[in-house]
Protein backbone atom coordinates (compact mmCIF):
# COMPACT_ATOMS: atom_id res chain seq x y z
CA UNK A 1 0.00 0.00 0.00
CA UNK A 2 3.00 2.41 0.38
CA UNK A 3 4.13 2.07 -2.93
CA UNK A 4 1.24 3.46 -4.79
CA UNK A 5 1.64 6.71 -1.78
CA UNK A 6 5.45 6.72 -2.91
CA UNK A 7 4.44 6.86 -6.71
CA UNK A 8 2.19 9.73 -5.76
CA UNK A 9 4.53 11.93 -4.07
CA UNK A 10 7.21 11.41 -6.95
CA UNK A 11 4.83 12.06 -9.62
CA UNK A 12 3.39 15.04 -7.54
CA UNK A 13 7.17 16.46 -7.34
CA UNK A 14 7.84 15.86 -10.87
CA UNK A 15 4.40 17.83 -11.95
CA UNK A 16 5.43 20.90 -9.76
CA UNK A 17 8.65 21.27 -11.62
CA UNK A 18 7.11 21.87 -15.01
CA UNK A 19 6.22 25.34 -16.08
CA UNK A 20 3.82 25.57 -18.63
CA UNK A 21 4.93 27.10 -21.79
CA UNK A 22 2.09 29.84 -21.91
CA UNK A 23 3.78 31.18 -18.79
CA UNK A 24 7.11 33.32 -17.71
CA UNK A 25 8.43 34.08 -14.44
CA UNK A 26 9.93 37.51 -13.85
CA UNK A 27 12.16 39.06 -10.96
CA UNK A 28 10.90 42.66 -10.03
CA UNK A 29 12.30 45.04 -7.43
CA UNK A 30 10.87 44.94 -3.97
CA UNK A 31 8.94 47.52 -1.90
CA UNK A 32 11.60 47.58 0.79
CA UNK A 33 14.83 47.39 -2.15
CA UNK A 34 12.74 50.32 -3.72
CA UNK A 35 12.02 52.59 -0.80
CA UNK A 36 15.78 52.16 -0.03
CA UNK A 37 17.20 53.12 -3.16
CA UNK A 38 14.85 56.61 -3.25
CA UNK A 39 15.88 57.75 -0.13
CA UNK A 40 19.30 56.83 -0.78
CA UNK A 41 18.85 59.01 -4.22
CA UNK A 42 17.91 61.39 -2.57
CA UNK A 43 20.29 60.99 0.30
CA UNK A 44 23.19 60.97 -2.04
CA UNK A 45 22.29 64.38 -4.02
CA UNK A 46 21.26 66.33 -0.48
CA UNK A 47 24.64 65.64 0.71
CA UNK A 48 26.03 67.52 -2.60
CA UNK A 49 23.45 70.45 -2.31
CA UNK A 50 20.74 69.17 -4.96
CA UNK A 51 17.09 69.00 -3.49
CA UNK A 52 15.54 66.56 -5.57
CA UNK A 53 12.77 63.83 -5.81
CA UNK A 54 13.48 60.06 -6.73
CA UNK A 55 10.85 57.82 -8.17
CA UNK A 56 11.23 53.86 -8.54
CA UNK A 57 9.27 52.13 -10.93
CA UNK A 58 8.75 48.12 -10.94
CA UNK A 59 9.62 46.09 -14.42
CA UNK A 60 6.62 47.17 -15.77
CA UNK A 61 6.75 50.67 -15.53
CA UNK A 62 4.62 51.04 -12.51
CA UNK A 63 6.00 53.05 -8.79
CA UNK A 64 6.98 51.39 -6.14
CA UNK A 65 8.48 54.00 -4.25
CA UNK A 66 9.14 57.79 -3.93
CA UNK A 67 11.06 60.40 -2.15
CA UNK A 68 11.45 64.00 -2.33
CA UNK A 69 13.71 66.25 -0.52
CA UNK A 70 12.30 68.83 2.11
CA UNK A 71 12.23 72.10 -0.40
CA UNK A 72 12.36 70.06 -3.42
CA UNK A 73 10.20 71.92 -6.38
CA UNK A 74 7.24 70.40 -7.09
CA UNK A 75 8.16 69.45 -10.63
CA UNK A 76 10.40 66.94 -9.81
CA UNK A 77 8.34 64.05 -8.78
CA UNK A 78 6.68 64.37 -12.28
CA UNK A 79 10.22 64.52 -13.88
CA UNK A 80 11.87 61.72 -11.74
CA UNK A 81 8.91 59.11 -12.49
CA UNK A 82 9.18 60.46 -16.19
CA UNK A 83 12.67 59.54 -15.82
CA UNK A 84 12.05 56.02 -14.45
CA UNK A 85 9.61 55.07 -16.81
CA UNK A 86 11.70 56.27 -19.65
CA UNK A 87 14.86 54.19 -18.28
CA UNK A 88 12.48 50.77 -18.04
CA UNK A 89 11.04 51.33 -20.69
CA UNK A 90 13.92 51.81 -22.73
CA UNK A 91 16.01 49.03 -20.84
CA UNK A 92 18.83 51.83 -20.71
CA UNK A 93 19.69 54.95 -19.33
CA UNK A 94 17.78 58.03 -20.45
CA UNK A 95 21.45 59.54 -20.95
CA UNK A 96 21.92 57.10 -22.95
CA UNK A 97 18.28 57.66 -24.99
CA UNK A 98 19.25 61.43 -25.04
CA UNK A 99 22.06 60.74 -27.04
CA UNK A 100 20.68 58.25 -29.23
CA UNK A 101 17.96 60.19 -30.35
CA UNK A 102 20.30 63.68 -30.59
CA UNK A 103 22.57 61.21 -33.23
CA UNK A 104 20.24 59.00 -34.46
CA UNK A 105 17.46 60.54 -36.88
CA UNK A 106 15.33 57.28 -36.39
CA UNK A 107 15.34 57.59 -32.88
CA UNK A 108 13.75 61.81 -33.07
CA UNK A 109 10.32 60.52 -32.10
CA UNK A 110 11.74 59.10 -29.29
CA UNK A 111 10.40 62.05 -27.16
CA UNK A 112 6.83 61.55 -28.55
CA UNK A 113 6.23 58.36 -26.75
CA UNK A 114 3.72 59.16 -23.90
CA UNK A 115 5.70 59.18 -20.69
CA UNK A 116 8.70 59.69 -22.26
CA UNK A 117 11.39 62.11 -20.37
CA UNK A 118 14.20 62.19 -22.82
CA UNK A 119 16.26 63.55 -19.73
CA UNK A 120 19.33 62.55 -18.21
CA UNK A 121 18.77 60.98 -14.46
CA UNK A 122 16.81 57.40 -15.15
CA UNK A 123 18.34 54.54 -14.42
CA UNK A 124 17.96 50.75 -14.86
CA UNK A 125 17.92 48.79 -12.33
CA UNK A 126 19.40 45.38 -12.77
CA UNK A 127 19.58 42.02 -10.69
CA UNK A 128 21.65 39.07 -12.90
CA UNK A 129 21.46 41.59 -16.03
CA UNK A 130 17.71 41.35 -15.71
CA UNK A 131 15.76 44.68 -15.73
CA UNK A 132 13.94 44.51 -12.45
CA UNK A 133 12.98 48.38 -12.39
CA UNK A 134 13.86 51.61 -12.79
CA UNK A 135 15.03 54.77 -10.90
CA UNK A 136 14.06 58.69 -12.30
CA UNK A 137 16.05 61.06 -10.41
CA UNK A 138 14.69 64.60 -11.08
CA UNK A 139 15.80 68.33 -9.17
CA UNK A 140 19.73 68.58 -9.64
CA UNK A 141 21.23 71.62 -11.97
CA UNK A 142 21.74 69.15 -14.66
CA UNK A 143 20.27 65.49 -15.93
CA UNK A 144 24.04 64.30 -15.63
CA UNK A 145 24.04 64.99 -11.27
CA UNK A 146 20.08 63.55 -11.23
CA UNK A 147 21.95 60.30 -12.76
CA UNK A 148 25.27 59.74 -10.54
CA UNK A 149 22.85 60.10 -7.45
CA UNK A 150 21.06 57.31 -9.29
CA UNK A 151 23.94 55.20 -9.90
CA UNK A 152 25.12 55.74 -6.59
CA UNK A 153 21.87 54.81 -4.69
CA UNK A 154 21.63 51.59 -6.71
CA UNK A 155 25.12 50.46 -6.25
CA UNK A 156 24.98 51.10 -2.38
CA UNK A 157 21.74 49.00 -1.84
CA UNK A 158 22.77 46.47 -5.15
CA UNK A 159 26.77 46.97 -5.05
CA UNK A 160 26.33 47.37 -8.88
Amino acid sequence: MKYPLILLAVSSIAFAQNTSPNTITTQNISLAAANTIAMQAVAECQSKGYLVAATVVDRSGLVVAVARADGAGPHTIEASKAKAFTAVSARNLTSAVLENVQKNAAAQYLPDIPGFLVLAGGVPIRVNNEVVGAIGVGGAPGGHLDEQCAVAAIAKVFGQ
